[in-house]
């Protein structure tokens, strides 16, 4: 069985990908539990509260990178023609990371000094084992495009979001960055969610859009200059923050505006000339998401010019954002990325030998749809009830949130586990896809 456009799954990676996979959905229920949780600081814009400094790495650290690791794992050998070099380091570095990012984020909420210490150094080591493998992965592939230099420039930058995050726990031990304090978690930030993610997502939706939007005759020429702008205006931002010039920063906002809005015309040119033109739940969440990240691109300048004294705005953008932008893109990925390859660990054997369901049957679109409405309502409120300071607004902002990710949950569940939802039809595996 093939995904649309050709790309068939690397088998031998599925396990290593799918324990990745799951980790990850289990720290997006922690995160959107804890969202609950730290309602009232959001509500009163404290963003630099060492329980929102928890929750906020339960997204980054135990759903969005973990979840990069785990289609890592099956991009290289499938879109790049390099299979991760040792398998066996790959599964170490799972195995530090994933429990290391638990123990992080209860000693940052609980401000614990040697759980915390303990959480940092789990993580720190399993981010350069699985880095480590990456990059040999990197060295050997034998197609360097422009997926290839994302996913090298985004490595670079998660290194780099490392660093400055040991400064920053350093700091809670000695205070040494003092003033700065503010400055540098604004780095790490960005670094982090621009450096890191976005890049990371610009290179793989390069490759994965067309394929599942079935859009190979689009436009393919933002991508590049989206990458370079994205990736020289992450390095000109945290200048700027760190030697607090503001010349220097506005130059890199204007840099990262502009790879956003590169980014965003790149994606259009796959949904414009799509050949299926209904779109399925996980490319409905792709559009979602796109849409909160243009609103999040403008109310960056905002939040440059006057976040220090207005901390509700600054919140309002991680929100938008990270929960609006990021999160909901990677689920929607997910909607395609995880029952393609649970289909094939569990069909793949049966192709010719009877009737086998298609992907489509692996979940439930109306159960997607609605899980996308509750989110997507769910970040709205939330912003506009940290913008009016309304703790039961946002409260209800993040139940509704909560609701949809339960739904994702049950979803999840039932690909793992073996539903598959009746057709009119069966369809053999050659239509599986």
């Amino acid at each position: 069985m093939t995904a649309p456009g050709g790309l068939a799954p690397a088998t031998g990676s599925i396990r290593l990908a799918a324990q990745h996979f799951a980790a990850s959905a289990i720290y997006l229920l922690a995160g959107t539990i804890g969202l609950v949780w730290i309602a009232p600081e959001l509500a009163r814009g404290q963003y630099i509260s060492p329980h929102v400094a928890g929750i906020t790495h339960l997204f980054t650290l135990g759903w969005l990178t973990t979840t990069i690791f785990g289609a890592l794992c099956q991009l290289l050998p499938v879109a790049l023609g390099s299979p991760l070099p040792w398998p066996r380091l790959a599964d170490l570095g799972f195995w530090v990371y994933a429990p290391g990012v638990a123990v992080f984020a209860f000693g940052v909420a609980t401000e614990n000094p040697v759980i915390r210490m303990i959480g940092v150094l789990l993580v720190a080591v399993g981010i350069l084992v699985i880095v480590s493998n990456l990059a040999a992965g990197l060295i050997r592939a034998t197609r360097r495009d422009v997926t290839w230099a994302a996913v090298a420039i985004a490595l670079t930058f998660l290194l780099s979001t490392l660093a400055l995050g040991l400064v920053l726990v350093h700091n809670l031990e000695t205070g040494f960055v003092a003033a700065a304090r503010l400055r540098v978690l604004a780095t790490h930030l960005h670094v982090a969610l621009v450096g890191w993610i976005l890049v990371m997502i610009v290179g793989v939706s390069h490759r994965l859009l067309p394929m599942f939007l079935l859009a190979h005759g689009g436009d393919t020429r933002w991508t590049r200059p989206a990458l370079a702008l994205l990736a020289s205006g992450v390095v000109v931002l945290a200048t700027g923050l760190l030697a607090a010039q503001a010349v220097a920063s506005w130059l890199g906002l204007i840099l990262i505006e502009g790879g956003i809005c590169c980014f965003l015309r790149q994606a259009y040119a796959f949904y414009r000339v799509r050949v299926r033109r209904k779109l399925d739940a996980g490319l409905r969440f792709a559009a979602t998401a796109l849409a909160f990240l243009l609103v999040t691109a403008g109310l960056a300048p905002a939040v440059l010019a006057i976040g220090a004294a207005h901390p509700h705005l600054a919140v309002i953008y991680l929100v938008t954002g990270l929960l609006g932008g990021i999160v909901l893109y990677v689920v929607g990925f997910f909607y395609k990325i995880v029952p393609l390859l649970a289909w094939t660990g569990r069909f793949r054997g049966r192709m010719g030998k009877g009737p086998v369901p298609t992907v489509a049957q692996m979940y439930s679109a109306r159960l997607a749809y609605g899980q996308l409405g509750a989110m997507a309502i769910g970040v709205i409120a939330l912003a506009a009830g940290i913008a009016i300071g309304q703790v039961h607004v946002v409260r209800c902002g993040a139940v509704l949130y909560l609701i949809g990710l339960g739904i994702f949950m049950l979803q999840l569940l039932g690909i793992a586990f073996g539903r598959v939802l009746p057709a009119a039809a069966p369809m053999s595996a050659g239509g599986a896809a």
